[in-house]
């Protein structure tokens, strides 16, 4: 079979999407290729059909026992041999998967880059033709990435060894210019096809809130959003704990995921959530990596996380299935204070000299700087990432809870020319704080202690509200006007622009919205994307049925759900309404054998429900 029979047989799709064929066109020429496109993409089809295509095995690595299990169960549903090994596997089942693989058995293998060196598959990888190793999340091993494993640099000691250099590929979803050129320096990858199909996931909206009450904002949401399946992520532990104590308080099906539960918990809360057993789940960063839940419609953000990269991947595990979906980051002040604390007690780099520990350090505070930028922007949300990554858009997405709020256009230039004027007659020693409560005249004892009271801009916008000068405030960082130290601090700063906005005498505009709640609201059913499909009750009706299907197979296969079939596969059948074989094999998705094994009892789900 060629690459187009096998994607239409196992996988069930017509035609590829964008990047994939050129990937493994150049796979399937002998060179090596670096994929970096989004969440939700299609990444592992680029290694997988050429795997199915070349004599011997493909090796893919894989930082997390959840990403593989997922892809492995994935493969085996659609027909296709292929198996992992890592620590959750018995002595007894990892030498027996590697017999089964001698044997040739598997045209895939996933393996923890811990496993590589090891005596027993250094053992079986220099004895058997490894046709390529393919890096999955490879942005892991870049120490300038934002997920960095020291135990990714063990792949190209790995690929040395082997008595004949395979094809070796390289994936991830998130990565600056920065890394993917030290990706491509570290694997030595040798003129590799590189494929950069975009940043943006159009399927997404994304919303920052600032609600005075997180919880209560949150618990809002989902009582708008029942029935839908979602991830909360919190920046700590004990956030973790008191939200999803809450929230089962108050009646909602929640479970809980951070590294400090035991392990037999958080694999038994993952599969809860996984297999569609609870819909929401609390977690911190260490959940979700390679979760392929394609049905996730929320994440929701209890907190802003330290940077965008790790922003961008964690609200990307939102509508993988390219249905609409949301992301909302609730932000509070404290979030930069608990993700400085974070970077100065980050004990991950540990392996490294004290000078690349401070320059990692120095990267981290400027990532956090941007990061709480975009929580203060009154630009397009999706744009000021997409500029992160290296893109340019058109400013306006229309989705996104800036772009569907009105704005009007700003003069600041006196209260800009004042805040300069401040920082410089207090010779740059406070902070933000001080210097909004001194121009807005406080009468504190903090203010009179540092004689901030005799200053001479005390006072002079005091008539402006305190929430418009900080937005002021932000807006002048985000400009480059003034700056703020990464010490513990925070000490407001001139720069070069400083007095060149003093002394010009073009006005400045910022954009304000003509009202402080600048979400929208929180129930968004008749907004969708472009390309996606809106139900009428009839259909809505076959959905839930079709869903109910899906998850009486999933019990007796012992599967998630979404590995029968996805949402977005549901949804294409209640369209097309096939009435045979023929027809249920246009329905994306749906290939030859998981109509084999699950075909028939969706037909007759349907038949049955065209009969009433």
């Amino acid at each position: 079979m060629d690459q187009y029979q096998i994607l239409k047989q196992y996988f069930g799709y017509d035609t590829f999407r964008e990047g994939q064929e050129t990937l493994i066109n150049g796979i399937l020429e002998g060179r090596d290729v670096f994929g970096i496109m989004p969440t939700g993409s299609g990444k592992s089809l680029c290694f997988q059909i050429p795997a199915l295509m070349m004599e011997g095995i493909t090796l893919v690595i894989s930082p997390l026992i959840s990403l593989m299990k997922d892809q492995v169960g994935n493969l085996n549903q659609a027909g296709i041999h292929a198996a992992y090994l890592n620590s959750s596997l018995t002595t007894n089942q990892y030498f027996k998967a590697l017999d089964f693989a001698r044997q040739g058995r598997y045209p895939i293998i996933y393996v923890a880059p811990e496993r590589l060196m090891t005596d027993s598959f250094l053992d079986f990888a220099l004895n058997t033709k490894i046709s390529m190793v393919a890096v999955d999340e490879a942005h892991c091993i870049s120490q300038w990435g934002q997920d960095f494993r020291p135990s990714y640099l063990k792949i190209v000691e790995f690929i040395k060894r082997l008595p004949v250099r395979p094809i070796v590929s390289a994936f991830t979803a998130t990565a600056t210019q920065e890394v993917r050129d030290d990706v491509i320096d570290i694997l030595e990858l040798q003129n590799p096809t590189v494929i950069t199909t975009g940043f943006d996931r159009s399927n997404l909206f994304f919303g920052v809130m600032t609600p005075k009450d997180r919880y209560g904002a949150i618990r809002n949401y989902l009582e708008t959003h029942p029935r839908q399946s979602g991830i909360i992520y919190c920046l700590t532990r004990k956030n973790v704990e008191e939200v999803c104590e809450r929230l089962i308080k108050d009646g909602f099906a929640a479970t809980r995921y951070h590294a400090g539960l035991s392990d037999g918990e958080r694999r038994k809360n993952q599969e809860d959530f996984i297999y569609d057993r609870v819909p929401i789940i609390c977690a911190t960063s260490a959940f979700g990596m390679g979760i392929d839940k394609s049905d996730v419609r929320f994440v929701l953000h209890y907190g802003m996380p330290k940077n965008l990269e790790e922003y961008y991947q964690e609200a990307g595990r939102a509508g993988r299935d390219g249905e609409p979906s949301e992301c909302i980051l609730y932000y509070a002040g404290q979030d930069v204070i608990t993700n400085q604390l974070f970077i100065e007690n980050n004990k991950d780099n540990e392996e490294m000299d004290e000078i690349t520990q401070e320059l990692v350090k120095e990267r981290d505070r400027e990532r956090l700087k941007k990061m709480t930028f975009y929580c203060f922007t009154n630009e397009c949300l999706r744009d000021y990432i997409l500029k992160y990554f290296g893109e340019y858009g058109s400013n306006y997405c229309g989705n996104c809870s800036n772009c569907l709020t009105q704005f009007e256009e700003v003069d600041i230039t006196d209260a800009a020319k004042a805040m300069i004027g401040c920082v410089e007659s207090s010779r740059q020693r406070y902070g933000v704080t001080v210097i909004i409560d001194t121009l807005h005249g406080a009468n504190t004892a903090k203010i009179r202690q540092y004689g901030m009271d005799q200053n001479p801009y005390y006072g002079e916008l005091a008539k402006v509200p305190a929430y418009k000068l900080r937005q002021i405030m932000n807006y002048l960082q985000l400009q480059e006007y003034l700056a703020v130290t990464n010490d513990e601090y925070a000490v407001v700063k001139l720069t070069a622009n400083s007095r060149k906005l003093i002394e010009a005498g073009e006005p400045l505009f910022m954009k304000m919205a003509k009202e402080q709640e600048r979400v929208p609201k929180a129930d968004r059913k008749g907004r969708k994307r472009k390309g996606s499909v809106s139900l009428d009750d009839r259909d809505e009706s076959l959905f839930e049925k079709l869903r109910t299907l899906r998850m009486e197979i999933a019990r007796e296969e012992k599967v998630p759900p979404y590995i029968v079939f996805s949402d977005k596969t549901l949804t294409h059948m209640c369209v097309v309404k096939p009435k045979n074989k023929q027809e249920m094999l246009t329905v994306s998705g749906v290939g030859e054998f998981k109509y084999e094994k699950y075909g028939a009892r969706f037909l007759k789900c349907m038949m049955g429900e065209e009969k009433q």
